[in-house]
């Protein structure tokens, strides 16, 4: 056997070098990196060494390279991904809340956080978590739960068969999330003798299993039989590469379409069987379709409760779901018909089976009176009024093509544009809404535009989400990779703020104005923006916007445009109810009035099927 003698570190960059994807190009794209102790000697080194091979990056904070990292695997639908590492401490952990992000989303992901010496000899080492009972837990461990695949690497050879691993958890359609490999600093350094087969290129195909025979009649008969079906598209149908598939189906049955977060841009908003999107922030056409419907055909969505109005929105008694999943587990959900397949290839073996059968089309009235509700509310305000979220989504939609792509998170500006932003191309909507974490947005849209350079990318982010983390904003200048980023100052938390109110609490600790301070809070963000290199501006009425939008986009760096919104206007058009319990004894009337509200509202939910 022929050997080659390469540190443990050497050898893992050498080895994902030559992991390819379908199309021939490195699987992991490249590595983010904030090198600490953990990580310096040893994968610094293997990283310096291996150059344009497998790229580096420096970001600001582990948690928003690992975030840029998603994105762009997100973008790509899952067919390249990116490695991110760091020190064995606070940059370990601060990787944790991306790695959740990642597994509830179900995308790939190498984390590689330094860990602990594995010969313990310099025990406790800078940063070291120690656990009194049990020597052989680190603050990596925090990582198990919010990982597909977990490893720690206590010797060099263990990565013969650890990276085959991590590399089936993230390539695998029904496993994938992220995979993380902690790996022990002095083990990084460690040479060993390896086999130059373990080197050799591989290709990772996508799988994609067909229908069990006896599920796909099972389905098929649901279908037929159904009088009001209603397609749910998921983020699976991107990750399939299904869209073409969904339209061609859809057109053929005749069959209506809504779409969830992950799945919205998988048929073109204007046609004709696209009725929006669907659940709490759905659109009236889509949930109206939806309440009454005899069969739900979730197609690559895991039924979150935006999706479902926390299981209240399906109200036809006879209503049953059939659920096209890879994935297992999500195929079960509650009691659904199970078809276990990939989206494209489930799809069109449905379409088989069904031949020339056709629903009843929806009444194109619902979905034209959707329309005429979002060009009013997304209209520029009359009088001099801040406006509302809606109307400054209106003013970026109105300023872009239809080739851009829109990006965003949490906050009450994901629901509006869920209900109101029209794309016209697949990944034209870039929202993180599986686990709507705050700080995710300026970050992703710089992994969205190093998978797409060649499009727009435009983040709207809200004045709280934009102080959590905005620190790759320098990033993206630093790289030359311009992103715009429209920034709404509504002073707080209005999202929740608007929540907190409307379950009967008093404005509380939201908003910045009623939040204790002894100083009231004015920030700058426009200074603090041009700060880091950027182009910026702040504008005073939607018409500004518009305007500030044609220079940002003749624009050659990373532009971000300020304005004040109004924290408690929202789109009351469309929607549904969603379950937030409210409290059940309270000694304040509002809240007890809105417990008499939820109670109600909770009666509609469908606890078991």
């Amino acid at each position: 056997m022929t050997t080659i003698r390469l540190t443990a570190a050497q050898a893992m960059i050498r080895y994902l070098c030559n992991q390819m994807n379908d199309a021939g190009a490195p699987f992991i794209a490249g590595c983010w990196a904030i090198f600490g102790h953990g990580n310096v000697a040893g994968l610094g080194e293997a990283l310096h060494g291996a150059g344009d091979l497998m790229p580096t990056w420096r970001g600001h904070n582990e948690q928003t390279m690992a975030h840029a990292a998603i994105a762009y695997a997100k973008t790509l639908n899952r067919d390249r991904a990116m490695m991110v590492t760091s020190s064995i401490g606070p940059g370990a952990t601060n990787m944790v809340t991306a790695a959740a992000l990642a597994h509830v989303n179900r995308l790939p992901i190498l984390l590689v956080p330094g860990d602990v010496f594995a010969s313990r000899a310099p025990d406790p080492v800078l940063q070291q978590i120690e656990d009194f009972g049990d020597s052989t837990i680190s603050a990596n461990d925090c990582f198990r739960p919010v990982s597909r695949y977990f490893d720690r690497i206590t010797r060099p050879e263990q990565l013969l068969t650890a990276l085959p691993r991590a590399m089936a958890t993230m390539t695998d359609p029904e496993n994938c999330g992220p995979a993380t490999l902690a790996f022990c600093q002095d083990v990084q350094a460690q040479a060993y003798d390896w086999p130059l087969s373990f080197f050799e290129p591989k290709t990772w195909h996508q799988r994609r299993p067909r229908a069990d025979r006896r599920q796909l009649a099972e389905a098929t008969d649901a279908i037929r039989a159904a009088k009001r079906p209603l397609i749910i598209a998921g983020g699976g149908v991107h990750y399939s590469g299904a869209c073409e598939a969904l339209r061609e189906f859809a057109e053929k049955h005749a069959i209506p379409v809504a779409e969830t977060q992950a799945g919205k841009s998988a048929l073109a908003w204007d046609h004709p069987l696209n009725l929006g999107s669907i659940g709490v922030t759905g659109t009236s056409a889509a949930n109206t379709v939806a309440e009454t419907a005899d069969l739900v055909i979730g197609i690559g969505t895991r039924f979150q409760d935006f999706t479902t109005g926390s299981w209240a929105l399906f109200r036809n008694p006879d209503r049953r779901i059939l659920s096209l999943n890879i994935t297992a587990y999500d195929s079960a959900k509650h009691n659904a018909i199970a078809l276990v397949a990939d989206a494209r290839a489930g799809l069109e073996d449905l379409s088989s089976a069904l031949g020339d059968h056709c629903a009843t089309p929806p009444d194109a009235s619902l979905k034209e009176a959707w329309i005429a509700s979002v060009d009013a509310v997304t209209a520029p305000p009359q009088g001099n009024i801040l406006p509302s979220d809606a109307q400054v989504i209106g003013a970026v939609q109105r300023s872009l093509g239809d080739d851009a792509i829109v990006v965003c998170a949490a906050g009450g500006l994901p629901g509006e544009l869920h209900k109101l932003w029209k794309t016209a191309r697949p990944n034209g909507y870039h929202v993180e809404y599986g686990y709507s974490c705050m700080g995710y947005e300026i970050a992703a849209a710089l992994g969205v535009k190093m998978a797409r350079p060649e499009r727009e990318v435009v983040v709207m982010v809200g004045d709280g989400s934009y102080m959590m983390a905005n620190s790759e904003l320098a990033t993206s200048v630093m790289l030359g990779l311009k992103i715009i980023v429209v920034l709404l100052d509504n002073r707080g938390f209005g999202c929740i703020n608007r929540l907190q109110i409307a379950t009967g609490n008093e404005s509380f600790n939201n908003l910045l104005d009623t939040a204790r301070h002894v100083v009231p809070s004015q920030i700058d963000f426009a200074a603090h923006a041009a700060s880091m290199g950027a182009l910026s501006e702040q504008v005073a009425t939607v018409g500004e916007m518009e305007e500030a939008m044609v220079r940002a986009r003749a624009a050659e760096r990373s532009y971000v445009i300020v304005i004040d919104t109004d924290p408690l206007a929202t789109t009351d058009a469309g929607g549904t109810w969603w379950d937030v319990a409210v409290p059940e004894v309270s000694p304040r009337n509002q809240v007890n009035v809105a417990r008499q509200a939820y109670e109600l509202a909770t009666k509609s939910q469908r606890k078991a099927d």
